[in-house]
C-alpha cells in the first residue's frame, strides 16, 4: 500500500462536498475547501471537464448542435454551462430557429427571457455571438 492508498483508507473519497469532523466543508480525499480552497490549474481541470460534459449533452440532445461552428458553438456551451441543458430545451422557440440556422431570430428569442434579464451583458454577448458567430471583443 503506497501513500496515495493509505490516505484514502483514512481520509475515504467523497466525491461530493461533506463538512468534515471539524466542520469544515471538504472534498475529494480531505481537501478542505474553506482553508486552502483549490488552485488555479485545479480550476482550469474542472472546467475543461465541465465543458466536455456539456458539449456531449448538447451533442445528444440538439441534432443541430453538431453542424454548428465556432462562437455560435460555444454560445450554447456558456448557456449551457450557465443554466444547465434541461433549462436550456426550455427555450424552444430559439433552439427551433438555431436548428433551422435563423439566428438573428434566435438570438431575439434568447434576449427576450427572464434568463437574459437576470445576466445581463452576459446575454447581450452570447447573443451577438449566435448572430455573427463573432465572439466579443
Amino acid at each position: 500500500m503506497g501513500l496515495i492508498d493509505l490516505l484514502i483508507k483514512h481520509e475515504g473519497l467523497k466525491l461530493e462536498p461533506y463538512r468534515c469532523t471539524s466542520d469544515k466543508l471538504t472534498i475529494g480525499v480531505g481537501r478542505n475547501l474553506e482553508d486552502c480552497g483549490i488552485t488555479e490549474d485545479e480550476a482550469m481541470y474542472l472546467l475543461k471537464n465541465d465543458i466536455e460534459k456539456f458539449h456531449e449533452e448538447l451533442t445528444e440532445r440538439f441534432y443541430f448542435y453538431r453542424y454548428l461552428d465556432g462562437a455560435r458553438k460555444d454560445a450554447m456551451l456558456n448557456m449551457a454551462f450557465n443554466m444547465g441543458v434541461p433549462r436550456l430545451a426550455n427555450f424552444v422557440n430559439a433552439l427551433d430557429f438555431m436548428s433551422q440556422r435563423k439566428y438573428d431570430e434566435a438570438a431575439d428569442e434568447f434576449l427576450d427571457s427572464r434568463w437574459a434579464k437576470q445576466v445581463g451583458n452576459r446575454a447581450i454577448e452570447v447573443a451577438q455571438m449566435i448572430r455573427t458567430n463573432k465572439y466579443p471583443d
